[in-house]
This record gives structure tokens, C-alpha cells and sequence, in this order.
């Protein structure tokens, strides 16, 4: 009775907890409706969304927990809570990638970008809508268009012309795809107006009139479009006075004017600017209606003044005083000047900032004249620098995110193959667990064990092998590196000094000193044929290597044309000192005189061998220009000393003053 009521009492238990979680679901996904009722109360909204979260995380259901993040932080955007907005969506990206979920990485990235975009951090903006471009897929095209919009968009501002039209273009061409919605009718309209206002800046008139005559032509099938073809009109009347078609340019203008009351309540700020293009337009025209113009100027300057509007005020400010200067009136061109000048750098608005400073200095005489034009200089100068570094950066972060995106492949293909090698292993075992359990060949199954086993201990052993054969290459590898680096080249390379000290030496002496020299290039030879044949050659046997030690720092020292002093004691007994460790101190010295040479700047040098406490103690002093110890650590000759004297289990410190010069103090130890 009891066997029967237990698989019951489980399968209820079951049922009950799996009902219980269902049901919690619900409530997150009923939490989360609520939060995004508008006619709720911001804040009480903000609260059902936070319940939803919470609920979330006791479930551990990271699918709905990433929903319900992105709901508050949308909702924190909305209070302007944008701390707690990055956060959540930074973390919705920590969570979508432990789930692969390449959507939500997309669409968080895609969060926090237009968070930057908004507040003008421009770098944080690219950075993070290349990101979520990367992980949206073709399911998600109208996004990806609108994220290549924003990064065309980003480009512009930061005079990126070339990537700004070749993003504006790509996007483009997806939205003409699309079904002709409200929302991508806006978006072509925004893209063909860009590309407009790009092909403009990078002088293409008539491929920027194009652009301008589609988006008017997109303008006419909004809902609401009437506004956006006024604005394609307006742009397309200040191409037409770039290309110096002045009478089309006014032509726009004026029925720009007729219309007025027809947009002046909706953009009361468009009506004195069109006003304002439309004088500045009959003054590079050429035309004497000055009376008109200046009327036009000022009435356009009374309606910006009294909307307050800084940025249609600047305009206007400027092109007053380039009025006033073209009509000689210098104390009215002055007063518009510095206007335009104060707002300007108010406002950063750079370009008339600099239009600002070119008419200041052509009204200023003397030294004010000259402080602004150094002013206009120093600006240019300096805009010039942050665009350059604008579009490297991006440039950088473009190549840094795509090589994240080829990462993610790899690993993605890794998993695949990972799963993949899994599911076929799982496949295998299970095969075989039935051919054994229907066969029941114990003895087989412990014979198949112990031959894997064994296989596997000569797998391991020849593992082994090969290693060591590998550290047995590296090591002779780099001995060869050192051996060639330190000894050879630091004697050719003395030889050749010697050689040309004597180029412009003539008689018996000199003669005899070439011929001592082709002698020493044939030693060289020697040697390198010796370290090619036998490498463990000890090449100090045969003479005291003190001796050898001395001659070495004669003819260094004389070829460098250094003062050197060296001292060493006879209570040290070479010959029942290592072999490698005499071949090290020698290449320390032959090193560090090297050094001194190239970088110091050194008069002289002492150098000194000692033995202290049954340890050999070499100093190398010289009186040079000094270093930075702490800087120069990865220096080749610094890393060749060090890994000498870890060869021979020594110590090596290095001790330098600007100026002043260098000690290097080597401690190695003495087996006697």
C-alpha cells in the first residue's frame, strides 16, 4: 500500500510546485502589463515594474528577468534616473550572454548608446551601437537601419563626411525596402535629408540637391510631412546660393515667406531664419537694395531675440555683422561680431565661432586684430586635432569590435563543435551500454578498460617526450639568440667603429691597424662557425679568464673611446668556477659596455669583481646621462643581463641617477 502511495505523493508534489511556479509567471508578466499602462502614474508604474524584477529573480527565470529590466529601465530613462537606466541594461547584457541570447545583448547595447547619443558622448555612442549592429540579426532589419542612421548621424557631427554618407547610404537602402510606414517614411526622409547636408559639406552641390529633392518627394506621402517639406525647401534654397544660383536660392526663400502663418505656430523660429538666409542671399548676390536687407536683418534679429532662441540668434548676430562690414559700418559690425562671438562660445558652436573671430580681426586694428586672429588660428588648429582623433577613435572602435565579433564566432563554432563531439560521445556510450548490458561481456568491458587505460599512459608518455623535446629546441634556441646577440654582433659592431676611426688615416700605422682589424672579422668568422658546429664549445679554456675578461673591456673601452678602470680579485679560482657562469659574467660585461655606449653618453667606466661571503660581486659604474629604472625594464639589453644571470642563480640590481650615471650591481653565486 505504501509502494503505491509514495509514486503518487511525489508526482502531486511535482504538480503542485510546477503549478505554483506558472502561476508566479503570471504574476511577473501581469506585473509588467501594469508598468506599462500610461494612464498610471509614473511612479506608481515604476514600482510595478520593480515588483516584476524582484519577482523575477526569486523565480531565477533569467528569460523574464531580462524583460522585465528592460521595462524599468525604460522607465527610469523616463524619470531621468539614467544611472539605474545603464545599469540594468549593462546588466541585461551579463545575463543575455550567459544565455546566448543575442537579441537582448542587441537591444541593451542599442539602450545605452542612444542614452550617449543623447548627451552628445559621442565616442561612448559609437562605441556602444557598433556593438548591438553586431548582434542584431536579419529578423531585426528596420533596427539595424535606424542604428546605421544614428552612427551616419554621429560621423556628421564629428566631420567623418566619407563614413557618414557610406552608413547613410547603407541604411538607406534597407528602408526603401521596407513597408512604407509612418515610422520609415520618417527615417528615409531624415537619411535623405543627411545624405543632403553631407554631399553639401563635401562639396557634391548636385548630388546634395538630389538627396534634398527626395526627401521632399518623401515628405508629400507623411501624414504629416508638410513640415519636413518646407524644411527639404529651406535646404535645398541654401545649396542653390552655395552653387551661386542666387535667384533660385531666393525664389525658395520667398515662398517660404508667403507661406508663413502656416508654420509659424508649430516652428516660430523657422520664419526668421528664412528671412535671414533670405537678406544674406541678396548681399552675396550682389544686389544694392541695402535698405531691404537690413530690414529683413533686423526684423529677423528682433523675432530671435524675443523667442530667446540662442542658436537662430547667432546666426543672425553673424550675418548682421557681415553686413555691416560689407557696408563699412564698422561700429554696428562690431556690435553683431562680439554678440556672435559671446553666444558662440556659450553655445560651442565652433564653426561661427570662427566666423566670429575672422570678422573681429579684420575690425580690430593692431594687437587686439592680431589676438583674434591668433585666436582664429589656435581654434581652427585645435578643431582640426579632436576631429582627427574623433575619427581614429572610431576607426579603432570599429576594428576593436569586430574583433570581439570574430571572437564570438570562434567560440560560437567551438560550442558547436563542443555539443556536437558531446552528443556523438553521450551517442557512443549509450550504444555501448546496450551491446554490453544485452551481452553481458564483463571481461570484454574490463578488457576494453584496461586497454584505455593503457593507451592512455603512452599517449601521456609520448606527450612528454614531445615536451621535452620542445623545451630541449626553445632552450638551444635561445642560447643561439643570446650567444649571437651578445658576443657576435657586440664585437662586429666594435670592429667596425675601429675601422671607421681609421677611414680617414693614412700611413705604416694605419695599414697595420686595418690588417689587426681583418684579422679580428676572420676571428669572428671562427666563432661563428664554432657556435654553429659546436655550441657547448668553452671557448675561455686554455687562458686565465681574467685575461680574457681584460682584453675584452681594452678593446671595447678603446673602440668606444671610454676611460676604464678594472680591479678584480685573485682569491677567486676560475678554473674550478662553472663554465657557463664564466661565459655569462663575460657576456654581462661585453652587454653592459654596449649599453654604455649606445645610450649613456659616458666618459668612463669601472668595472670591478670581488668576492664577498663566498659570492662573486661584479660592479659596472659608468659616469653617463642616467635613466629611468623604473621606465626601461623592458629594454633588451636590461632583459639580456637579468636572463644571464638567472642562468647562473644570481641577482642583478640596477641603480641610476640622471645625469649622474648608472651602476649595475651583479651577485652570482661561488661553488668552490
Amino acid at each position: 500500500m505504501i509502494k503505491c502511495f509514495l509514486p503518487l505523493l511525489v508526482f502531486f508534489t511535482l504538480q503542485v510546485s510546477s503549478q505554483s511556479k506558472n502561476d508566479r509567471i503570471e504574476e511577473v508578466i501581469s506585473l509588467r502589463l501594469k508598468s506599462k499602462d500610461q494612464k498610471i502614474k509614473l511612479e506608481d508604474r515604476i514600482k510595478y515594474a520593480v515588483q516584476s524584477v524582484d519577482l523575477a529573480k526569486q523565480i531565477k527565470i533569467d528569460s523574464s528577468l531580462i524583460l522585465s529590466n528592460r521595462q524599468l529601465s525604460l522607465l527610469y530613462y523616463e524619470a531621468e534616473a539614467y544611472d539605474k537606466y545603464l545599469r540594468l541594461n549593462k546588466e541585461n547584457i551579463e545575463i543575455a550572454q550567459k544565455l546566448n541570447d543575442s537579441t537582448s545583448i542587441a537591444i541593451s547595447n542599442d539602450n545605452i548608446a542612444i542614452y550617449f547619443h543623447y548627451n552628445q558622448v559621442n565616442d561612448s555612442a559609437y562605441f556602444y551601437y557598433s556593438k548591438a549592429l553586431k548582434f542584431y540579426d536579419d529578423k531585426k532589419l528596420s533596427r539595424k537601419a535606424t542604428i546605421l542612421l544614428n552612427i551616419a548621424d554621429l560621423q556628421d557631427t564629428e566631420k567623418d563626411y566619407y563614413g557618414s554618407e557610406e552608413n547613410a547610404i547603407n541604411a538607406l537602402k534597407i528602408f526603401e525596402n521596407l513597408p512604407e510606414t509612418e515610422d520609415n517614411l520618417d527615417n528615409l526622409w531624415i537619411l535623405n535629408n543627411l545624405l543632403g547636408i553631407v554631399s553639401l559639406k563635401l562639396g557634391h552641390y548636385d548630388k546634395s540637391l538630389e538627396y534634398h529633392d527626395k526627401a521632399e518627394r518623401v515628405s508629400r506621402n507623411m501624414r504629416n510631412g508638410f513640415y519636413n517639406k518646407i524644411y527639404s525647401t529651406n535646404n535645398k534654397a541654401f545649396v542653390y546660393r552655395k552653387k551661386e544660383n542666387y535667384s533660385k536660392a531666393i525664389e525658395l526663400y520667398s515662398s517660404l515667406i508667403q507661406i508663413r502663418d502656416q508654420y509659424d505656430d508649430y516652428d516660430p523660429a523657422f520664419y526668421p531664419l528664412v528671412i535671414d538666409n533670405m537678406a544674406y542671399t541678396k548681399l552675396v548676390s550682389g544686389s544694392k537694395n541695402f535698405d531691404e536687407m537690413e530690414r529683413l536683418f533686423k526684423e529677423a534679429y528682433k523675432i530671435s531675440d524675443t523667442l530667446n532662441d540662442a542658436t537662430t540668434k547667432l546666426q543672425i548676430s553673424i550675418d548682421l555683422s557681415k553686413f555691416y562690414l560689407n557696408r563699412k559700418q564698422q561700429d554696428s559690425s562690431l556690435k553683431y561680431a562680439n554678440m556672435a562671438y559671446r553666444i558662440a562660445k556659450e553655445t560651442s558652436s565652433n564653426e561661427i565661432l570662427l566666423d566670429a573671430l575672422k570678422v573681429l580681426s579684420k575690425l580690430k586694428e593692431g594687437e587686439d586684430g592680431k589676438s583674434y586672429l591668433n585666436e582664429y588660428i589656435r581654434v581652427q588648429d585645435s578643431l582640426l586635432t579632436v576631429e582627427r582623433s574623433k575619427r581614429d577613435k572610431f576607426a579603432r572602435i570599429e576594428f576593436e569590435t569586430d574583433k570581439v565579433e570574430q571572437a564570438n564566432e570562434r567560440m560560437s563554432e567551438q560550442l558547436i563543435w563542443l555539443l556536437a563531439i558531446s552528443g556523438g560521445l553521450l551517442v557512443t556510450l549509450f550504444l555501448l551500454y546496450i551491446i554490453i548490458t544485452q551481452r553481458a561481456k564483463n571481461k570484454e568491458l574490463k578488457f576494453e578498460k584496461e586497454q584505455q587505460q593503457a593507451n592512455e599512459e603512452i599517449y601521456n608518455l609520448m606527450l612528454s617526450q614531445q615536451d621535452k623535446v620542445d623545451e630541449a629546441r626553445a632552450g638551444e634556441k635561445k642560447r643561439i639568440s643570446e650567444e649571437l646577440h651578445d658576443g657576435v654582433l657586440g664585437r662586429l659592431f666594435g670592429t667596425r667603429l675601429s675601422l671607421d676611426s681609421l677611414n680617414f688615416s693614412e700611413g705604416k700605422e694605419a695599414i697595420s691597424n686595418r690588417a689587426t682589424y681583418i684579422k679580428e672579422l676572420m676571428t669572428i668568422e671562427n666563432d661563428i662557425r664554432k657556435i654553429s658546429h659546436d655550441l657547448n664549445t668553452d671557448f675561455v679554456s686554455g687562458s686565465g679568464f681574467m685575461d680574457i675578461v681584460s682584453e675584452l673591456i681594452e678593446k671595447q673601452t678603446q673602440a668606444y673611446q671610454l676611460k676604464s678602470t678594472f680591479n678584480y680579485t685573485d682569491d677567486i679560482n676560475w678554473e674550478m668556477v662553472h663554465n657557463k657562469t664564466k661565459i655569462n659574467i663575460y657576456r654581462i660585461i661585453q652587454e653592459s659596455l654596449q649599453n654604455i655606449y649606445k645610450h649613456a653618453n659616458a666618459n668612463g667606466v669601472k668595472i670591478s669583481i670581488q668576492l664577498k661571503n663566498n659570492v662573486i660581486c661584479l660592479s659596472i659604474v659608468d659616469d653617463g646621462d642616467g635613466f629611468d629604472v623604473n621606465k626601461s625594464k623592458k629594454g633588451i639589453g636590461i632583459k639580456n643581463i637579468n636572463s644571464r644571470v638567472n642562468e647562473v642563480h644570481g641577482k642583478a640590481e640596477f641603480n641610476s641617477i640622471i645625469n649622474k650615471g648608472t651602476e649595475v650591481s651583479i651577485t652570482i653565486p661561488y661553488k668552490n
